[in-house]
């Protein structure tokens, strides 16, 4: 690939090892500050009147202040859990409303089994935007192959030649008396 004169040095950036910083909207600071915090239990890093800026187990999430929001139609940013049970149970405690989508197959919760096995709930924030919680398959733990046997050493002697198997002998006839 050639750059143009000038953007050449930026084929040496590899954003591979780079932190990535997430992005949602909202025309609500205050009710996205209290369900990011208060709900979702993210800490608040700074805000601004152009953002809410927290901090997800090490990503950067900036909810960024806008006129109207309009949602987009799928998931927008979501969260992988242990155990998603545990996780919807305590959302729904704290009056997080899960989606139910029309033919998926979800269960009463909420949570779909994917394919994969990976099981997923979606809920939105208060702006509407389609937030979700994953839950990867366990991977079970393959069974330890056996032991092979111990290989036998080589040796330089030759192999010792084997007699003809030896005849039973004879018994001697039992004598009439």
């Amino acid at each position: 690939m050639t750059f143009p004169v000038g953007v050449a040095i930026l084929r040496d950036i590899m954003l591979k090892s780079h932190p990535i910083v997430a992005f949602v909207a909202t025309a609500s600071p205050a009710r996205a500050k209290e369900f990011y915090t208060e709900i979702l239990g993210l800490k608040l890093v700074s805000e601004d009147p152009h953002a809410l800026v927290f901090d997800a187990a090490g990503t950067t999430l900036r909810v960024a202040v806008v006129e109207r929001v309009n949602p987009a139609g799928y998931t927008v940013l979501g969260w992988i859990v242990p155990d998603i049970l545990d996780a919807v149970t305590n959302l729904l405690r704290r009056g997080v409303a899960f989606r139910h989508y029309e033919g998926l197959g979800q269960d009463e919760l909420g949570i779909w089994i994917a394919p994969s096995r990976a099981r997923i709930a979606w809920f939105h924030d208060p702006d509407g935007n389609t937030l979700s919680l994953t839950e990867h398959a366990k991977k079970e733990k393959a069974a330890k192959p056996a032991k092979a046997a111990p290989a036998k050493k080589p040796t330089t002697k030759a192999p010792a030649k084997k007699s003809a198997p030896k005849k039973p002998a004879k018994k001697p006839a039992k004598s009439k008396r």
